[in-house]
């Protein structure tokens, strides 16, 4: 059932993404083609805030602070799933790849090598900090249309 915590904690969650994503870009290897890059991570952003975070407000400031940063980490767990998955996609099908068994490893290491581009104390810092603020938002939210 959609709520204003739920709209609230979507859209901070999106604007986190796309920003987080956006401090991200300099740290990727020169070269790196964004395209829609940021979009898709504020669309990943939308749909993890309202799945987790949207139910998790209401509940008093601490635990959506809490909630905030647990949110902000499942957004950059799913989107290095898919971004992972869509990199093997695109490497099996220029056959750089043994077998499907191959593939499936291969995501994982493209996963790690995202995430050791994610930890830079810049990233994690809004990452963090905007988790936390986007929580408490969406807490407020939570409290003003109950």
């Amino acid at each position: 059932m959609p709520t204003a915590a739920k709209l609230f904690a979507a859209l901070a969650f999106a604007l986190l993404a796309f920003f987080a994503s956006e401090i991200l870009k300099p740290h990727l290897p020169e070269g790196t083609q964004f395209g829609n890059f940021s979009f898709y991570c504020a669309l990943i952003g939308l749909a993890v805030g309202w799945r987790i975070m949207g139910p998790a407000a209401g509940h008093g400031w601490w635990p959506a602070v809490n909630a905030g940063v647990r949110t902000a980490a499942a957004t950059v767990a799913v989107a290095l799933l898919i971004f992972s998955v869509y990199e093997m996609l695109v490497l099996a099908f220029r056959r750089s790849y043994d077998g499907p068994m191959d593939a499936v490893v291969g995501i994982f290491g493209i996963g790690v090598d995202y995430l050791m581009n994610l930890l830079a104390w810049d990233v994690l810092a809004v990452l963090v900090v905007g988790g936390a603020l986007a929580g408490m938002m969406s807490e407020w939210a939570a409290r003003r249309w109950k």
